[in-house]
This record gives structure tokens, sequence and C-alpha cells, in this order.
């Protein structure tokens, strides 16, 4: 027990892309410092969780402990997939990525951005590494595992980007639409929770032949499973809910005021929209 409490898994192959990554994020905050366009610092503290929380997941004995338990493997899909991807969208701008959008191949992928993109191909996703024969190869081949990580961590971020809109996204999908998004989402979630939680079988013969950890047996530890995925995206969609609730009420307070200085109604629309208000504001 204590051997697996103690193991860190660094792989080189997992942990070097989030290095580079971390290190061309900061040398793009550099350069617009000092070109006067400075990035929040709270988008830099966000960036840098996300970063944390991704190496969390595959350094550290969460790793080794979800080869025992469904439980912690499913900790570890949720801090990468979810939690680590947020963070890091959260912390990104226009400006920080326009020398990548500046890249051709990388500017076409902007379309997976769009919500009825991203969406669909999360949740396909999610639903077909959860299928058994997916998640025991995964299991059982390096290879495949750092392909379901990959996969878990960039579809995540895919999935959060039409709702914290780094890029404009399309004029209907405003704050009213992403509080349906994300209801999907988590409704989506849940229905797979649900599946873990009430079943009467297990589903991954790995977790059957494995020593059972703290007491759990391979039933009890994936409805744990089931659970944790259940309440983790309890909490993120109150936390996303409420932040689009706000969001909504600052941008009808806005929007009465910007009318009610004579300004074009589609020229307010639009400003409020992508989040340009306030030029409008002090424009007059």
């Amino acid at each position: 027990m204590v051997d697996v409490l103690l193991d860190w898994h660094l792989d080189p192959l997992q942990l070097a892309p989030l290095a580079m990554v971390a290190a061309a994020y900061a040398q793009r905050a550099r350069t617009l410092a000092r070109r006067g366009t400075p990035v929040a610092t709270w988008r830099i503290v966000s960036f840098a969780t996300g970063i944390a929380v991704a190496a969390l997941a595959l350094a550290s004995p969460v790793h080794a402990l979800g080869e025992r338990l469904f439980t912690f493997h499913m900790v570890q899909h949720l801090l990468l997939g979810d939690l680590a991807a947020l963070a890091i969208v959260a912390g990104l701008t226009g400006p920080l990525l326009r020398p990548v959008l500046a890249i051709d191949a990388v500017a076409r992928l902007r379309v997976l951005a769009h919500p009825f993109v991203a969406l669909p191909l999360w949740a396909v996703n999610l639903f077909l590494w959860h299928l058994p024969p997916a998640y025991e190869a995964a299991l059982t081949s390096d290879a495949v595992h750092a392909l379901q990580h990959i996969l878990f961590f960039s579809l995540g971020a895919v999935m959060w980007a039409p709702v914290l809109e780094v890029l404009p996204g399309p004029m209907w999908f405003g704050t009213a639409a992403k509080f349906g998004y994300v209801l999907v989402v988590r409704m989506l979630t849940t229905i797979l929770g649900n599946v873990f939680f009430w079943a009467g079988t297990v589903f991954y013969v790995t977790y059957e032949r494995t020593e059972p950890l703290f007491g759990l047996s391979p039933l009890a530890d994936q409805a744990t499973a089931g659970a944790v995925m259940m309440i983790e995206g309890s909490l993120v969609t109150l936390g996303a809910l409420a932040w689009l609730f706000l969001k909504l009420w600052q941008e009808g307070e806005l929007r009465q005021e910007l009318l009610e200085r004579g300004l074009d109604p589609r020229a307010v629309q639009r400003a409020v929209r992508y989040g340009r208000g306030e030029e409008l504001q002090g424009g007059r």
C-alpha cells in the first residue's frame, strides 16, 4: 500500500509536452507585457494551475492508484480532461494564441471550437473510451493509455472553448445559450456516472483481477467512481452557472445603459455579445 502511495510516474512522453506548452506560454506572455498589453494576472494563475493539475494527474500516485482502482482512474481523468482543461483554456486570450493561429493548419482547427462541433466530439470521445474494449486497451497498453489522456485533455479543452470563448464564437451563442450548453454537458456526464453507480455488474475485468484496496470490492469501486464523476460534475456546473448568471446580469445592465444613451441597437448587441461594451461606453 505504502509503495503505491509513493509511486510518482515521471513519464517524459506525457510530461514534456506540458513543460513545452508552459514555456511557450511564459515566453508569449513576456512578449505581450513588453508591448504594453500584458496578460491579466488571473489568467496567468489559471493557466499555471491547469498545468499543475495536469502534471498532478499524470505523475502523482493518483496514476498508480488508477491502475488498481477505477475510482482513482476516474479522478485522474477528471483532473486531466475537465479541471486542467478548464483552467488552461481560461488562461488563454486571442493575443496569446495569435502566433499559433497564424499557422494555416492550426487556423483551420478553429472550427473545433464551434459548439455544434465541440460538444459532439467531446461526448463521443467520453463514451467511446468508457466502452470495455477501449478502456481495457488503455489499461494494458502504455501507448493507448497516453492516447486516451491526450484525447481526454484536448477534447476537454475543446468542449470548454465555446463557453469561455477565448476567440469569438457564433453570434447566437450568447450567455443564455451557454447555460444550455453547460447543462447538456453535465447531463451526459451524469448519465454515465449513474450507469457506473447503479450497475449490478463490473464492466472492466482488470479491476476484478487486482487485489482490492481500501476495502473496496470491484463493484463498490465502480459505484464510487460513478459517484465521484457526478459530484465533480455538479460542483463544476454550479460554479459555471453562477459565473454565467453573473455575466448575464452584467451584460443586461450594460446593454440597457448603452441603449439609453441612444446608441445603435445592433452595434450595442454585437459589442456586448463579444465583450466590447466598455469600448462603446467610453467612446461617447
